[in-house]
């Protein structure tokens, strides 16, 4: 067949397999273009020095900037997170979560509410021994606990400034492609949010000063004075004994527990369920294998700093009294991954009724608390009427405090930025500096589109190329391969003899024919011996060169063969 044969069946091998492999690559190439498509629009007429250009451009980017800002915080974003909480959603979990939880941070501390009780009754009376309840004494300590409110609600106002702060970046990040853009328009949006910021806490402290302007102790939920002498008699705490309603199931899920021996290896999560009356851990979701179950009478919670190589945020579980919690633990040890999620856990233990542990100060009622002495049962009904009557008042005010202070922050804050966004802000870009420098573009926007119409064209060429390979080629279904089982066959037991016919083994008798048979007579045609196919050659045989000797010189004697010397005589 020869060389043009080989050629020719190597070529049509090559592109049969070429047409095979076609498809899957047109295939990548179509779907690489068509996701080029929507960035290469822009570019295809593109002209920098169009200023009817740069104008479309900045009136996009800042429509689109409002559109996101508003999407962000709606939640009806088109780029879902599925990571981290962000934007609305985090904003959202201030209001209802971390706002509440400082809140009752600041709750008072009953022993430290009952003798300041004390010392206004007696600086009220004075020299004089009272005979009734003076209601000075309960509108002097309930100022006091709406005064402390203040810090919380700040809080939470800068917590949602920080927010927006962040969904403004964030929104930005689109604006890339012009830097100068970028930079001034979150320029802009966040000098007007920090005069929101202002504006938002000066209301809020204006609902402070509200509260502490009129004591309305005529409100509908009010207690009263007869019910709170009556509760006072009876020892109860109206808060506390309705504080709970029902076992009901506040939150599931993992959480770390740390109080594991370091045989089990010091730590273990657990699948956790919060009830109102107590919390259990399981090995899983499941809920079948139960590890333990808490009560949360006569809880409190605590920050745990975090060890030096850890990176999990932990809480504890303990009991004011130094009882063991759990097992012989003083406390229970508790951690997750992010902060979000152990304060979305205090949240759900405040709502059972589980308070954080309140840090006094240095010195705080150590020596004062000798001088109260012993109460008299009168001065003791007295305390413990206008405490019951502080209880009730102040649940009407943080409860209108947490209601009014997310609406604030909403109305004041995040609703106004959005109607600036989308209303002034253009307004503000087009008088704060020069619109053609603004929408300069950045060296790596620049290369970045070269790129990208290089990519685009050379993708369109290839899938050109490809159409022509296809229409310009067949396939040919490929020849038969050669079987050389028959040629190879007489060369595996070396060379066969002339006689023909298999070779037996030295020593082996000749076959005999089997049964009556006779042994076949010789073909009288075949006179002539079959040829003996020629093996490999022998290595011609080659003489063995002789050992050279030393030429023989008749006229020199041999050398002498030394002896060995005589041995002297021995001496007679």
């Amino acid at each position: 067949m020869g060389t043009p044969y080989l050629q020719k069946t190597l070529n049509q091998q090559l592109t049969n397999h070429i047409r095979d492999t076609l498809p899957q690559l047109r295939n990548k190439l179509q779907t690489q273009l068509l996701a080029m498509e929507k960035d290469v629009a822009e570019y295809k007429n593109f002209r920098p020095d169009d200023p009817a250009r740069k104008t479309k451009a900045m009136l996009q980017m800042v429509q689109q900037f409002g559109v996101d800002f508003e999407k962000r915080i709606e939640g009806s974003g088109d780029q879902i997170n599925t990571i981290e909480l962000s934007g609305g959603a985090r904003i959202n979990r201030i209001f209802h979560e971390r706002f509440p939880f400082e809140v009752v941070k600041m709750e008072y501390d009953e022993k430290e509410l009952r003798r300041e009780i004390s010392y206004a009754i007696k600086n009220i009376h004075g020299v004089r021994v009272g005979l009734f309840t003076p209601d000075m004494a309960f509108e002097a300590i309930t100022k006091r606990q709406i005064q402390r409110l203040k810090e919380p609600s700040l809080k939470c106002c800068d917590m949602v400034i920080q927010e927006l702060n962040n969904v403004v970046r964030q929104c930005g990040e689109k604006m890339a492609r012009y830097p100068r853009l970028r930079e001034e328009t979150e320029r802009i949006v966040t000098t007007h949010i920090r005069e929101r910021e202002q504006t938002t806490k000066d209301q809020l402290l204006l609902l402070i000063d509200l509260q502490l302007a009129y004591m309305n102790t005529n409100h509908e939920d009010f207690i009263g004075f007869a019910n709170a002498a009556a509760a006072s008699n009876k020892r109860t705490v109206p808060s506390q004994a309705t504080r709970k309603v029902g076992n009901q199931v506040i939150r599931k899920g993992y959480l770390n527990l740390h109080n594991v021996s370091l045989m089990r290896g010091g730590s273990k999560d657990y699948w956790f369920v919060l009830t109102a009356e107590s919390i259990s851990w399981f090995k899983d979701e499941e809920e079948k294998e139960k590890k333990y179950m808490l009560p949360l009478d006569g809880l409190r919670l605590r920050d745990i700093e975090q060890g030096f190589m850890s990176r999990r945020h932990t809480f504890g579980i303990f009991n004011p009294d130094t009882r063991n919690v759990y097992k012989d633990y003083k406390q229970l040890e508790l951690s997750a991954e992010s902060q979000e999620e152990i304060d979305s856990w205090k949240a759900s233990f405040l709502r059972a009724g589980v308070y954080p542990e309140r840090i006094k100060e240095e010195g705080e009622a150590s020596s004062q608390q000798a001088e109260i002495g012993s109460m008299d049962p009168q001065l003791e009904r007295q305390v413990e009427t206008i405490r019951n009557l502080v209880d009730s008042y102040m649940g009407i005010i943080s409860k209108q405090i947490r209601d009014l202070v997310p609406k604030t922050c909403m109305h004041l804050c995040i609703n106004n930025a959005k109607d600036f966004i989308l209303g002034e802000m253009l307004a503000h870009l087009y008088s704060s500096g020069d619109q053609g420098s603004m929408m300069e573009e950045s060296v790596e926007e620049a290369q970045r589109r070269e790129e990208m119409l290089k990519m685009y064209h050379a993708t369109k060429e290839a899938l050109k190329i490809i159409g022509d390979i296809s229409m310009s080629t067949m396939t040919v279904p490929m020849p038969p391969p050669v079987d050389n089982d028959d040629m190879l066959k007489p060369f595996s037991n070396g060379p066969t003899p002339a006689g023909g016919g298999p070779r037996r083994a030295p020593g082996q008798p000749p076959s005999r024919p089997v049964g009556n048979m006779a042994a076949p007579a010789p073909n009288p045609q075949r006179a002539s011996p079959v040829p003996m196919i020629p093996s490999r050659p022998d290595v011609p045989h080659r003489p063995a060169p002789t050992i050279p000797r030393r030429p023989a010189d008749g006229n020199k004697p041999a050398p002498p063969i030394p002896g060995r010397p005589a041995v002297p005589a021995r001496p007679t």
